[in-house]
């Protein structure tokens, strides 16, 4: 198994990348077989979509494409904004071939400055993952800024919830038919 950890936050480091990478340390924890990796987008220097095939983009955009097409699973973080996502974000799924994620498990991670817009999750990044045939799993998590202090995740039901979330990937992706 594969597990890419995608932040879709646009700074290098963030609060969403170190939930992200927690969630993912996490499930390694409980199968030290499976193979990850963690992107933070905003470190790649990726062109706007611009409605071409995806076999025909290049440089990181293409790199990008195929870690995504290439993965059996994920853990999704971004930040809200606005009550959304980022726009780098959504980039990044404009790229993607439309079968690139089928019947493949995605674990959500959101992260804001309070809990106004943890609904995003349910209203903008589950049907946007829908669209892709993707299987979210139950139990998005959401995390504020009061769960964070010193650069460092400072919450324990915060650590429990991406605890769940990273053993949850692993646990969903053992039991789907290996002929998908």
């Amino acid at each position: 198994m594969k597990l890419l950890g995608i932040s879709g936050g646009p700074t290098q480091s963030s609060k969403t990348l170190l939930a992200v990478n927690a969630a993912v340390d996490y499930a390694y924890k409980l199968d030290s077989s499976i193979d990850i990796e963690v992107l933070n987008i905003s470190y790649f220097d990726v062109q706007f979509c611009d409605a071409r095939d995806p076999a025909n983009y290049e440089g990181d955009a293409r790199i990008l494409i195929d870690k995504i097409s290439d993965a059996d699973a994920y853990v999704i973080g971004t930040p809200m904004y606005r009550g959304t996502y980022t726009g780098i974000l959504k980039n990044l799924f404009d790229l993607i071939p439309n079968e690139s994620m089928i019947g493949k498990p995605v674990g959500l991670i959101a992260t804001g400055g309070s809990d106004h817009h943890y609904l995003a999750l349910e209203h903008e990044l589950k049907p946007l993952l829908g669209f892709f045939f993707a299987m979210v799993l139950p139990g998005v998590v959401y995390a504020n800024n009061s769960h964070y202090s010193q650069g460092k995740i400072d919450s324990e039901e915060l650590l429990k919830k991406l605890q769940q979330l990273g053993e949850s990937i692993v646990n969903f992706h053992k039991i789907l038919p290996s002929d998908r």
